[in-house]
């Protein structure tokens, strides 16, 4: 069977921003959620498709991709057996919706057991998943940046190896025998369920330690300060995120890294204004040049360009610059800037200069500028309603 285009899944425009995409998905998850549509294999297949798009739109990198390639650039990014509950990086947004109840034997069902066990049957820890914010200016995403960055991650303790025993002794877990994991029944407003959570006497640590690490507590981590680069590619927007993997926090029992999201944030910037990929900037010219035309020199992001204003441009006058806006991301493409003329009308004059405005102002009276009755036709109906 084919596959659905991703935009189409989700009902969204590929222009979509990320509150958008994170609207569609929220809408699709409510109504296709299996508590909602038990023995439904129709029902968890649209559920798993939204949330395969999702994951998709909502990564900065993995959305130019495929806005790029399509499928085809995406091959190899959930493996060979394609996507499953592994490669599923939102359990907060779907714990914002259902409250987070029987989370973990849902997307066991739905995603075929995907949920990182290991071959003795136990849930092989994963660290966890960090979040950042970085700031970017308009210029950093015009061209695309490396940002070097430290952070605060869970690393293993270098005490005790990772094992969080000061002897390195350990027992089995006697209520999960060392699963690190127990079967627990709860009840919704859909019915009964059965899901697999963590064993609460060893926290899903599958043992216990009598005497703990001194330096880490038992926990076999941590704090380390660690430094890091990240990649932004030029064109992204706010609110998407870049997905670092395997830099998150160290698990417990020497497990696999998390992964590091960091998430856009744009700064303001003092003169051009983004639309998605195109920029808007207001410019000011004098009335000589607006009555007289000129060529001006408008600023972009990689410096200035000239352009010509036509003689009796009128202030509001909007001009497209194409291909000086923002590129569009990993397209090779650029927006347009829109440049819109603002006519200064000098607050003071004097000498000169205010001689000159009255000759005009006598050669304005002969041209006879007041609006003809044409003109108050027009607006008729608003006087009348007054």
């Amino acid at each position: 069977m084919e596959k659905r285009d991703y935009y189409e899944v989700l009902g969204i425009a590929k222009t979509a921003d990320a509150s958008e995409i994170k609207k569609a998905y929220r809408k699709l998850a409510m109504k296709y959620h299996p508590d909602k549509n038990p023995d439904d294999k129709e029902a968890e297949r649209m559920f798993k498709e939204a949330s395969e798009a999702y994951e998709v739109l909502s990564d900065a990198d993995k959305r130019s991709k495929y806005d790029r390639y399509g499928h085809a650039g995406l091959e190899g990014a959930f493996g060979g057996s394609g996507f499953d509950w592994g490669n599923f990086s939102h359990f907060s947004d779907i714990e914002d919706i259902f409250g987070g109840e029987g989370l973990g034997g849902i997307f066991e069902h739905l995603f075929g057991g995907g949920m990182n066990r290991s071959r003795g049957g136990s849930r092989r820890n994963k660290g966890e998943d960090l979040q950042l914010s970085l700031s970017l200016t308009l210029e950093e995403i015009a061209k695309g940046v490396t940002k070097k960055l430290k952070v605060n991650i869970k690393d293993t303790c270098e005490t005790c190896q990772g094992s969080g025993s000061a002897d390195g002794k350990s027992s089995q877990c006697p209520q999960c025998r060392g699963t690190g994991q127990v079967m627990q029944t709860t009840r919704s407003l859909f019915g009964q369920m059965q899901t697999v959570v963590r064993c609460p006497t060893c926290n899903g640590e599958g043992k216990l330690i009598e005497k703990k690490c001194k330096v880490c507590h038992g926990e076999g981590r941590t704090n380390k300060m660690t430094p890091i680069e990240v990649e932004i590619p030029a064109g992204v927007a706010e609110g998407q995120y870049i997905r670092l993997r395997g830099k998150g926090n160290k698990s417990k029992n020497m497990g696999e890294n998390g992964d590091i999201l960091v998430h856009i944030k744009e700064k303001e910037h003092p003169v051009f204004e983004r639309e998605e990929s195109n920029l808007r900037i207001n410019f000011p010219i004098s009335i000589s040049q607006a009555v007289l035309g000129a060529d001006i020199k408008v600023p972009t992001l990689s410096g200035k360009v000239k352009m010509k204003v036509p003689p009796g441009t009128q202030s509001g006058k909007i001009f497209r610059v194409r291909g000086q806006g923002l590129p569009y991301l990993n397209s090779g493409y650029n927006g347009d800037l829109y440049v819109q003329i603002i006519v200064m009308i000098p607050a003071k004059v004097i000498g000169r200069e205010k001689e000159l405005y009255e000759e005009l102002a006598e050669i304005d009276k002969e041209k006879n500028y007041e609006p003809k009755k044409s003109f108050f036709n027009k607006f008729k109906h608003l006087f009348n309603m007054i």
